[in-house]
């Protein structure tokens, strides 16, 4: 079987098991942005990194995000003029890339469940409680004020189990299996070339990688999975258009998540996986191009929440999300409203 006969079936799957999330991001290739924002330089900040004017905004280790709350940024999230903001809907598309082998020779490794659990939370976030603390956050343009609505859902789901490319970059925890920013795009771009898939800041590419499997930001290896970040956002442009990406290492409950964390779903990398994806997710939302909500420090909605939790009131305490019936252990996010983090919006 083909790569692509590989990455056909799994779409077929998934659209078959959600037919309402199908038709949901059918209606949103019908749409169309009238009003693209220009890039704006990306603010300064621990949690910004770039090169040659391109930045990523990462979600930092549990070690990292410790040292950046001593600076002690309590908010609030200042609106940042011609800021652009996802929406109306936002379908979410995630790439489960996942070869045979890594690129020293070693097997790759995600099972099914840990999928699955991506796969449900990205499909239940919209309309649901973190979801809606976004919906006080809005842009303006052209003199109108357009809030985020909470609204959307999965996609497609895509398996791509071709190759990964020659390690372009050394990440300290997985020696010689390295991915780079740049390589990371390529793998979107691929995906959407293969299901006629448009850019737009109404879809959201998120990228999960084998366990074994690291990412860069770069060569110059100074922003490295599980020793900086756990998960980052960006976007890059085709054309004019841009295209909302998020890159999602495999989970790692050692550094990506708080000692002594339950796991709702009886699985601690991929309930791991799943808050930083909401994390990623809920800053794409507020600011997908880096160029809208975020601090007078630069911290974005999630980083000034991260890996703090609440109170875990589903699933006998091990969870404080349940979304059509699915559990989920998920990091809060910031509200300007209560000048807090929350589980759940207004």
């Amino acid at each position: 079987m083909s790569k692509f006969h590989e990455l056909l079936t799994y779409v077929a799957i998934v659209g078959a098991a959600c037919v309402l999330c199908q038709t949901s991001v059918n209606a949103q290739e019908s749409s169309t942005l009238s009003d693209v924002v220009a890039a704006q330089e990306a603010p300064q900040s621990a949690m910004n990194v770039g090169t040659n004017g391109h930045y990523v905004h990462i979600l930092p280790t549990v070690q990292g995000a410790a040292a950046l709350q001593g600076n002690q940024d309590t908010g609030p999230l200042l609106y940042h003029s011609g800021g652009a903001v996802m929406n109306p809907s936002v379908a979410v598309y995630p790439i489960f890339w996942v070869p045979a082998k890594l690129q020293n020779g070693g097997a790759t490794g995600m099972s099914s469940h840990y999928q699955g659990v991506q796969i449900n939370m990205l499909g239940d976030y919209a309309g649901h409680g973190i979801g809606n603390i976004n919906t006080q956050y809005y842009q303006q343009s052209g003199g109108v004020t357009t809030y985020i609505q909470n609204k959307g859902g999965l996609g497609a789901a895509f398996l791509d189990t071709s190759p990964y490319p020659a390690s372009g970059c050394h990440d300290s925890f997985t020696p010689g299996n390295c991915l780079t920013d740049a390589q990371l795009q390529a793998e979107v771009k691929k995906v959407m070339a293969f299901a006629k898939l448009t850019g737009g800041l109404n879809k959201i590419f998120m990228v999960y990688t084998s366990f074994g499997e690291g990412s860069c930001f770069d060569s110059s290896n100074q922003s490295c999975a599980y020793a900086q970040y756990c998960a980052y956002h960006s976007y890059f442009n085709v054309g004019t258009v841009p295209v909302v990406y998020a890159n999602e290492p495999y989970g790692n409950s050692s550094v990506c998540q708080v000692s002594g964390a339950p796991s709702p779903n009886s699985d601690a990398v991929a309930d791991a996986a799943a808050t930083s994806a909401s994390h990623e997710l809920s800053e794409a939302i507020t600011d997908p191009k880096l160029n809208a909500w975020f601090s007078a420090q630069g911290s974005e909605n999630g980083d000034l929440c991260a890996y703090t939790y609440g109170s875990l009131s589903w699933a006998g305490g091990r969870a404080n999300q349940m979304w059509n019936g699915h559990f989920y252990l998920l990091q809060r996010e910031f509200s300007n409203h209560t000048n807090s983090c929350l589980q759940v919006g207004p």
